[in-house]
């Protein structure tokens, strides 16, 4: 849920912790032992960031990343790649192809972001998952949410493979 706060929104992201520890405390109420995930801040290494960022993203989508809109508003292209290939992809707690799968998720269930969802389908790939792998992600998410959902992330991903 913290990863994913830079593509649903710290509102959501928020309303999403709530519910969970809302959960967590009434099974800590009933005797539930659950083990506790790491959630400790990370130190954000500010002046590095933007380096590792930017080496990141590059290596996750194979290329430097570059273009108008980042020419048009730099301030996104640094906020990009400081924080979120930077300062979020540096914490420990999830592997790339764990945080590129739920960020499929993520965008998968949102509407009007068909193009940073064939992104991530790109960058999935690159970071370890299969196809098979995001087909089968993919028929998780037309069982148990939305046929519409799913058919349109089947349509992105049959286009890019």
């Amino acid at each position: 849920m913290v990863h994913l706060y830079a593509y649903v929104g710290f509102p959501r992201s928020l309303n999403a912790l709530n519910t969970l520890f809302t959960v967590v405390k009434r099974r800590k109420e009933q005797g539930i032992v659950d083990v506790d995930g790491d959630s400790s801040p990370t130190p954000t290494l500010q002046a590095d960031s933007l380096r590792v960022g930017t080496a990141n993203q590059t290596a996750l989508v194979g290329q430097p990343v570059t273009g108008e809109l980042f020419e048009f508003c730099p301030a996104i292209d640094q906020l990009l790649k400081a924080h979120l290939f930077g300062d979020l992809f540096q914490r420990p707690q999830l592997s790339w192809r764990d945080r590129e799968l739920s960020t499929l998720c993520a965008l998968s269930v949102m509407s009007g972001v068909s193009s940073q969802l064939r992104s991530h389908f790109q960058i999935s790939l690159r970071s370890g998952l299969t196809v098979p792998q995001i087909q089968e992600f993919i028929a998780t998410l037309r069982e148990i949410h939305d046929v519409d959902c799913a058919d349109s992330a089947e349509k992105i991903l049959l286009e890019i493979c």
